[in-house]
């Protein structure tokens, strides 16, 4: 099954909170801190509401301001890291682009395509235990601590 995770920046992430609660979504505590919150709209259906300094880290592109232009990145899950692999080659071939390196979180493996319009696809596996428990509590159970993403 596949999950859509569109990230979306704010400059005010309290509002934002406040903003998509109040229209019937929840917050997942595991995956909210003080550059990010994780909007539930249902089980395979998520937004990724970051503060714009944070959302500027996932791209190498100007960010727009949204109430003048508009920019998402759009994240994909997959079944595991070979199935990330597997989409990335597929688009690759069909005439995408890769425009940075694979990340390796521990937790989380992620590759972004650029389809032929410039727009950002993200294949991502994450563990299941990683999503059970949030990476925190996950990358400690295994030794480490998790890499901020």
């Amino acid at each position: 099954m596949t999950k859509i995770f569109v990230n979306l920046q704010t400059t005010d992430l309290e509002r934002s909170k406040a903003f998509y609660t109040a229209l019937g979504c929840g917050i997942s505590p595991e995956f909210t801190d003080e550059n990010a919150a994780c909007i539930v709209w249902s089980e395979d259906i998520y937004f990724m509401v970051l503060m714009r300094d944070f959302f500027a880290t996932f791209t190498e592109k100007t960010v727009v301001d949204p109430r003048e232009g508009a920019q998402a990145l759009i994240a994909l899950s997959r079944e595991s890291r070979e199935d990330v692999d597997d989409v990335l080659a597929k688009g690759l071939a069909s005439g995408g682009t890769e425009p940075g390196e694979p990340q390796d979180y521990g937790f989380m493996y992620s590759r972004d395509l650029e389809d032929p319009d410039g727009n950002i696809l993200e294949f991502l596996y994450m563990t299941p235990e990683a999503v059970e428990k949030g990476p925190a509590a996950y990358m400690a159970e295994q030794g480490g601590a998790p890499a901020t993403a």
